[in-house]
């Protein structure tokens, strides 16, 4: 049984906690689902709506690569300098106005059981209430035979990065409904979220897990299954329900990046310094991020993704009139309108980074076909509708040398 729109939105404001309650939720057509409509004037660069996620959980292979965040939060844990080090590879590395960073070490804690690390006292109980108590590996954390650490092996060894997804994403939405008091309202909740038919959701899960995804998707439901088994959700072990359950995840899982060093970067920005320094400083940090991207490319942040209600509602346009970020460096999501927007519009966002709204309307059907199985039809897309179906040639180019064509399995992951 789906959840309704007023228990949906009352959750999502509850849980953020500093809404506007300027938005609602209404049924747009069959083709669309739902969308978000604003029911006051918002004015642009307000914060629309300030969101937390139902679930949320780092991406695998970013964690096992030493991005240290929060365990529950995704709050970067390193300090600013250690951060820029890492990257850079260059242990010396070291950063001006270090008073700057906001990292605080002296308030984070790890689980006594396990060792995962969060922030602060406050995540830790919280990650312990809603499903960790459930997902606690204990002494054995680092035993390869223990079944969340074969679920986990098994997932790294199918998606590879640049990462999409996390089958601990998953695995949390299972251990928060097996830890709930209220089973029936979580499960209502999880259940809300955009449903396809079993074709459409083949093709996410193909295009999640590639050629042989039928049985890299047999293998992770059985140790999904040995691993987190609950009778209150047997439908989602099942192959059909486990294939619904990564559909789920791969068309509204959001991304989430945070970095303790990109918060540094922007304190720096809101520095009043004279010309002279403000133009040192600058050029500092504009060398720094050329080592970077010399020394590690293009994954700077901690990274993972989220399920996040009142977001999830949002559609898609190219030309969107609100975007998402994470200002507050955890997984607290912000979306912000980008202009004036009118009582009863709708509230767009991109599923597209910005360079992949500068490409062919072609190109961009494409992506959001392959990704997110729709063919859009905002007014960019209908302005350029009579434009020759073909891929440009630089954005040929570009695909033949390797440079990533495919959407975030989820909106874009804003810089913090």
């Amino acid at each position: 049984m789906a959840a309704s729109m007023g228990d949906v939105f009352s959750f999502c404001v509850g849980v953020a906690g500093r809404s506007r309650v300027a938005v609602e939720v209404r049924f747009v057509s069959s083709a669309k689902g739902k969308g978000l409509f604003a029911t006051q004037l918002i004015r642009k660069g307000e914060t629309i709506f300030i969101e937390r996620p139902l679930v949320a959980a780092q991406f695998l292979w970013n964690a096992l690569y030493r991005y240290r965040a929060c365990d529950h939060c995704l709050r970067a844990l390193e300090k600013a300098e250690e951060n820029a080090q890492r990257l850079t590879g260059k242990p010396g590395q070291v950063l001006p106005h270090p008073e700057l960073c906001t990292v605080r070490k002296d308030l984070h804690q790890n689980c006594p059981h396990c060792q995962a690390t969060y922030c602060s006292v406050e995540c830790q109980l919280a990650a312990a209430e809603q499903y960790h108590r459930v997902l606690c590996p204990g002494p054995s954390q680092d035993d390869p035979l223990h079944p969340l650490n074969k679920l986990q092996e098994a997932w790294r060894s199918v998606h590879y990065p640049p990462e999409t997804a996390s089958i601990m994403l998953m695995a949390r939405m299972v251990a928060t409904v097996k830890q709930a008091k209220d089973k029936d309202r979580w499960i209502r909740l999880f259940s809300q979220f955009c449903n396809k038919t079993a074709n459409e959701e083949e093709e996410i899960v193909h295009k999640l897990l590639g050629d042989k995804f039928k049985g890299q998707l047999e293998l992770l439901r059985k140790l999904f299954t040995e691993a987190l088994y609950e009778d209150t959700l047997s439908q989602w072990f099942t192959p059909d329900g486990f294939r619904s359950l990564f559909a789920l995840v791969g068309t509204n899982g959001q991304g989430i990046g945070t970095s303790s060093l990109s918060q540094w970067v922007h304190a720096c920005d809101a520095l009043e310094l004279k010309p002279q320094d403000r133009e040192q400083l600058d050029a500092f940090i504009d060398q720094l991020y050329k080592d970077i991207e010399a020394a590690t490319g293009e994954f700077l942040n901690c990274e993972g993704s989220g399920l996040f209600v009142l977001q999830s509602c949002c559609n898609h346009s190219c030309v969107p009139n609100a975007e998402t970020s994470f200002p507050e460096n955890n997984f607290l999501l912000h979306v912000t309108a980008l202009e004036d927007i009118k009582p009863g519009e709708e509230i767009c966002i991109s599923y597209l980074d910005c360079c992949q709204r500068e490409r062919s309307r072609h190109s961009r059907h494409k992506i959001l076909r392959e990704n997110y199985l729709f063919v859009c039809s905002c007014p960019k897309c209908l302005a350029e509708a009579d434009e020759p179906n073909v891929t440009s040639e630089e954005e040929e180019e570009e695909e033949e040398e390797g440079e990533p064509e495919d959407a975030e399995l989820g909106d874009e992951m804003t810089d913090v």
